[in-house]
């Protein structure tokens, strides 16, 4: 059909730059959520491919013979979308354990709920701080740094090729070390001041036994926790700056370490 600018002899190559983008796109935040519909991501993903299919150089591809070599090109490609979306998604599930820390010590941890995004039983300060680190992502275009990136992909890795050493399993795991230095640095000030206030109850307890320290405990608990949950609400837009300000060198040190 002419006007269309993917001919049948090019849907080769198509093939895996549709896998690519289909599994780092499908392991970002929010777009993994259950609340998009299922057809919505495979059209965007269809609809991306389709707009850099025509800038990626895909004439040294050769499309594999064999069974085993499509398997192995498959599952190339989804080991780069895993890795790729895993760095992104590290900085999102700290502020999730944040706000779960957060909420535990504050005495929210039996009210969870479903949330409809996972499927999943979670917190409600750890929800809302999961979302509230969507929104100032937008916010600050690190969408147009995951495009870029799947832009860049096959720039720095060709289509169907993949190398792995030891020194990218060492950035996966100095990566998801960050997440719980990310989520204790974030949630720092209310994880202080509700210990120091849990403290408090307790020399009160012991000092005055006759008072029924649970009644006075469980508000003032409360409150803090909510007024403190605010303030590192505030520090996450600090952190976040800086999170996008790093993610490109990120992803593009991951990816050369990807390269064959």
């Amino acid at each position: 059909m002419e006007g269309f600018p993917i001919q049948f002899q090019d849907l080769k190559p198509f093939f895996p730059i549709l896998i690519r983008v289909g599994v780092i796109l499908f392991t970002f935040p929010f777009f993994n959520s259950r609340v998009i519909p299922v057809l919505a991501k495979a059209g965007l993903v269809l609809i991306i491919t389709i707009i850099l299919f025509p800038v990626i150089d895909s004439k040294g591809f050769e499309f594999p013979n064999t069974l085993y070599g499509i398997f192995q090109m498959i599952a190339s490609e989804f080991i780069i979308g895993i890795i790729l979306g895993i760095l992104v998604q590290i900085l999102f599930e700290g502020v999730r354990m944040m706000g779960q820390v957060v909420g535990f010590q504050t005495g929210f941890a039996i009210t969870n709920i479903l949330d409809p995004q996972s499927g999943m039983q979670v917190s409600i300060l750890s929800n809302m701080a999961y979302l509230f680190a969507i929104v100032l992502f937008l916010i600050l275009n690190g969408h147009h740094i995951l495009l870029n990136a799947i832009r860049d992909s096959f720039q720095i890795i060709n289509v169907g090729s993949l190398s792995l050493d030891n020194r990218i399993f060492k950035t996966i795991l100095q990566a998801s070390g960050d997440m719980f230095v990310i989520a204790i640095k974030i949630g720092a000030p209310a994880i202080a001041i509700l210990l120091f206030v849990q403290v408090s109850f307790g020399l009160v307890t012991k000092l005055i036994p006759q008072m029924n320290i649970m009644i006075v405990a469980f508000p003032v608990q409360i409150v803090m926790g909510l007024l403190f949950f605010g303030v590192c609400l505030n520090m996450l837009f600090v952190f976040m700056e800086k999170y996008i300000g790093d993610l490109a060198s990120l992803l593009f040190n991951t990816m050369t370490l990807l390269k064959t």
